[in-house]
């Protein structure tokens, strides 16, 4: 097993002190692996007894490893050298980490953006094969993906049902159909783990050892980190992250996860999900935010924030104060952080494995999809930005003056979520606005791509604490993408998750800022200039 260590100062030291010790009389490790579905209450027992799954998942996914491994023989076989994963939150996050730090190529599509679904269609169509991956079996964006690959696949002359491969919970809609139709493969995963602890089922594997990672290496790995977490110990690094996570007094809502050398490719954008969806419910929660080691949240000393840092073995790190400082492979750091959630879970008082808030969105967005409304009228225009907001947005006349109006709702405790809602890969450099706005608003940013954040913090944004402030961006699309045998285009589904999501937002009186930009290239250079100059008027407030 890859080394793990564990170091932390502050609030985190303090937290792993006062918990400990009742951690350990109440055998809180043993019971997590023995399934004890009582940990977390009442209330919780009915969700728990059928989610813990993922204590033994590395040892149950053993068997699939040779199935997954014949079946990508038999593809390069015939010519498929390219994966394309069709997941949204649990299903894409974990097999993007996990083929990024293997350095194995794998496109993961978690967008009903046309223009970001147009290029993965049109990036050599002969020689791919889909993995089509949903818990549920009825997930509105995965759905719509295999439809649209399934006709390429055919128009192309290439026989579609070779080249579609399936995951999903056994006895799902997705699994009954997908074998009546004949799909090249049917994977099942565990039903008794859920979606955000699935990276070691077939949900993770599938994709990841058909593109080319090393599978079986993962799970021994995995194995390994089970059974050293599988200990009433105090030195038990699992038992110190999760009262770091979920255990300081006074409660340090906001967790800065940092990448700080350890080697592992978009681990925090996994580990988001995972706390964000587990913890954020009942007004309550912490809230997971993916910085850099230098962004302004990682240095500002906030005493609602927590960095977490992602080290390398063995590295010589000092520790600011309430910090912590964890180093590990990727298969332990998977079991040590999920295992560290359910504990963090415990100490919050609430269920780690339900999501209660997270339909709320998608409903919406399907009552807008069948009504097809007409677009609110923006507040005004502002170049290649349409601007629409509340009340606390009526003085404004410019795009600039509408985002530091949304600043100025943020209060000593909130937060800021930027919501993208087109194509993450085209406009990546997006991303770039977060540290400057945690820069002008000295509070915690987080940046999420929608619509794939609403399967991961948006349960976080609607159950946690009532304290974020958000600026969602849509854009137009110069193109748009009909889908196969439904009422709606790709375009019309993710304005309307937009739209759904920020009227949820609405009615749970959080501030939204809605920024449109009628032109893609424009709205994003006329955004990311509107950002920098109200940094530099923040940098130097005298000036005029």
């Amino acid at each position: 097993m890859s080394t793990l260590s564990y170091d932390a100062t502050g609030a985190a030291r303090q937290a792993h002190e006062q918990h400990l010790p009742a951690l350990l009389e109440d055998r809180i490790a043993t019971r997590i692996f023995a399934k004890d579905h009582t940990l977390w209450g009442p209330d919780a027992e009915q969700e728990s007894a059928v989610r813990l799954g993922w204590v033994e998942a590395a040892a149950v996914s053993q068997p699939l490893v040779s199935d997954i491994l014949e079946l990508r023989d038999a593809l390069k076989a015939e010519g498929v050298t390219r994966i394309v994963l069709c997941g949204m939150g649990g299903s894409s996050l974990a097999p993007e980490v996990i083929a990024g730090t293997a350095g194995v190529e794998l496109t993961v599509l978690d967008s009903t953006d046309p223009e970001q679904v147009s290029a993965a269609l049109a990036d050599r169509l002969a020689e791919t094969a889909i993995v089509v991956s949903s818990k549920s079996g009825s997930t509105v964006e995965t759905d719509s993906q295999r439809r649209i690959f399934e006709q390429a696949f055919t128009d192309a002359g290439v026989d579609a049902k070779s080249r579609i491969v399936i995951v999903t919970d056994p006895g799902s809609p997705l699994d009954k159909a997908s074998r009546e139709a004949g799909y090249r493969a049917v994977f099942n995963a565990d039903p008794n783990v859920g979606g955000r602890f699935s990276a070691l089922t077939a949900f993770g594997l599938v994709p990841c050892g058909l593109a080319g990672v090393d599978i079986q290496a993962f799970l021994d790995e995995a194995e390994e980190a089970a059974e050293i977490l599988n200990e009433d110990s105090e030195d038990n690094i699992g038992l110190a992250l999760g009262t770091a996570l979920g255990g300081t007094n006074p409660l340090r809502n906001k967790i800065v996860i940092a990448e700080d050398g350890s080697g592992i490719v978009g681990f925090a954008d996994w580990a988001e999900q995972l706390i964000a969806e587990s913890t954020g419910k009942l007004g309550t929660g912490v809230l997971p935010v993916v910085a850099g080691p230098a962004s302004p949240e990682a240095t500002l000393g906030a005493a609602d924030v927590l960095v977490v840092r992602l080290v390398a073995a063995e590295a010589d790190v000092q520790l600011g104060e309430n910090e912590v400082a964890i180093a590990g492979g990727l298969p332990t750091q998977m079991m040590v952080w999920e295992f560290a959630t359910a504990v963090a879970g415990r100490l919050l008082g609430i269920n780690p494995f339900d999501q209660p808030d997270v339909e709320a969105a998608k409903i919406a967005a399907r009552g807008l999809l069948d009504a097809q409304p007409e677009p609110t009228p923006a507040n005004f225009t502002d170049g290649a930005i349409e601007v629409r907001g509340g009340e606390w947005v009526a003085d404004a006349d410019t795009a600039e003056e509408a985002v530091s109006a949304l600043l100025a709702e943020l209060g000593p405790d909130s937060y800021l979520s930027v919501q993208a809602y087109f194509d993450r890969l085209a406009y990546a450099s997006l991303e770039g606005v977060r540290d400057e706005l945690a820069a002008v608003s000295g509070r915690p940013v987080t940046f999420g791509w929608g619509p794939r954040f609403l399967h991961s913090t948006g349960q976080f944004h609607k159950g946690g604490p009532a304290i974020g402030v958000f600026l969602q961006v849509t854009a137009a699309s110069a193109t748009d993408l009909a889908i196969p045998d439904r009422p709606f285009t790709f375009g019309e589904l993710i304005s309307a998750q937009a739209a759904g999501d920020a009227q949820v937002l609405s009615e749970h009186g959080r501030p939204v800022l809605r920024l449109h930009l009628t032109d893609r290239s424009a709205g994003v250079k006329q955004l990311q200039e509107l950002v920098t100059s109200l940094a530099g008027r923040a940098a130097s407030p005298t000036e005029s």
